[in-house]
């Protein structure tokens, strides 16, 4: 997604997402980590940096599963990485997050696709067309949509692809944030 001209170290914290990852960009670098705690201790080491942290307890799903009687609260780690990129980041970068079913504590720069988008540069927002309904989410239709092809034997592939920024989408807001 990237193009082959740019370094990526990718920080993953499930073997089987990384696996997957390698597959798909063997030329990349793969870290299986905390990539909360890796952003912690290695922030200074990047010129930019593109982080993603868990989505589900953010997401308007999460109101679905109240009829079930399920209540968690929202994973504060995305508002401590934006909060600590933003006042020790030197380099570009980019927190990206579900559009959530509360009132961000953090205002994001940019709604792009299904995602807010936090940036100490600013993002255009464009409108990213999906093509196909978004209560289909089976992993092959999710897959074309992407233009991802995870290996037979990915574990969870739905759930990765769920989790997956829409490549042109991705491809916007690096560009936006890196000129």
């Amino acid at each position: 997604m990237w193009g082959d001209e740019h370094e990526i170290t990718a920080v993953e914290s499930e073997q089987y997402i990384a696996d997957a990852y390698r597959e798909l960009y063997p030329n990349d670098t793969v870290i299986v980590a905390d990539a909360h705690q890796y952003l912690l201790e290695h922030f200074k080491e990047f010129d930019f940096i593109w982080s993603s942290p868990p989505c589900p307890t953010h997401s308007r799903m999460v109101t679905a599963k109240q009829g079930w009687g399920i209540y968690e609260y929202p994973d504060m780690t995305l508002y401590q990485e934006i909060i600590f990129l933003k006042h020790f980041s030197k380099g570009n970068w980019v927190v990206e997050n579900v559009i959530s079913y509360y009132k961000p504590l953090v205002k994001p720069i940019a709604t792009i696709d299904r995602h807010y988008i936090w940036s100490n540069k600013p993002i255009m927002e464009v409108d990213m067309k999906r093509n196909f309904s978004v209560t289909d989410t089976n992993k092959e239709t999710l897959a074309a949509h992407h233009g991802i092809d995870l290996p037979e034997r990915t574990k969870n592939k739905r759930k990765l692809l769920r989790n997956a920024v829409y490549p042109p989408a991705g491809k916007h807001i690096f560009e936006e944030a890196t000129k």
